[in-house]
């Protein structure tokens, strides 16, 4: 069964048509690669009400995963992990740890994202939710961690056994 996953990119300049948007289509290829259903594309603002509306909407959709790409650095626009944050029943913080320990083996400014990764539970749905840079760099980071487990967290978000290598008993 596949399920459905969004990427929501993050990003005034994007959103306004000052340059296209160059993560979000890595990351929407990589989860179609992986046999998730992605949605149609989202662009939208540096506004953290925007942000968060978008990824309640992705989630009551039935996203399983939702993946923001943009605005986690420390600049005064960067409010993604804001937005995130406070929709979070948890964090799931070794996530965002391992994407910024892979990339800083390649630039330090890695070191600068705040990304979170967490479980977003919203009225009868469950989804898993990162935030990755909008860099093409910080998106293929965030996919060579990513996609060994999305499958894996999506069957732990239903209740699977915790082992990757044992079925499920579901």
């Amino acid at each position: 069964m596949s399920h459905r996953a969004a990427v929501i990119t993050c990003s005034d300049r994007a959103s306004g048509n000052v340059y296209e948007d160059r993560s979000g289509p890595i990351i929407r290829r990589a989860l179609k690669e992986l046999g998730f259903e992605v949605t149609e594309p989202v662009i939208v603002p540096d506004e953290a009400e925007v942000i968060a509306t978008e990824i309640r909407l992705a989630v009551a959709d039935g996203a399983r995963v939702v993946i923001t790409t943009g605005g986690t650095g420390v600049g005064p626009r960067d409010v993604t992990v804001e937005a995130t944050r406070s929709l979070l029943t948890y964090e799931v913080p070794g996530v965002a740890e391992a994407v910024r320990s892979l990339g800083a083996a390649n630039t330090p400014l890695s070191w600068l994202s705040r990304g979170l990764a967490g479980v977003i539970d919203h009225n009868e749905n469950r989804a898993f939710v990162y935030n990755a840079p909008g860099s093409r760099g910080g998106a293929r980071d965030a996919l060579s961690v990513l996609a060994p487990l999305l499958v894996h967290i999506v069957d732990q978000l239903d209740g699977a056994d915790h082992d990757l290598n044992r079925p499920s008993s579901q």
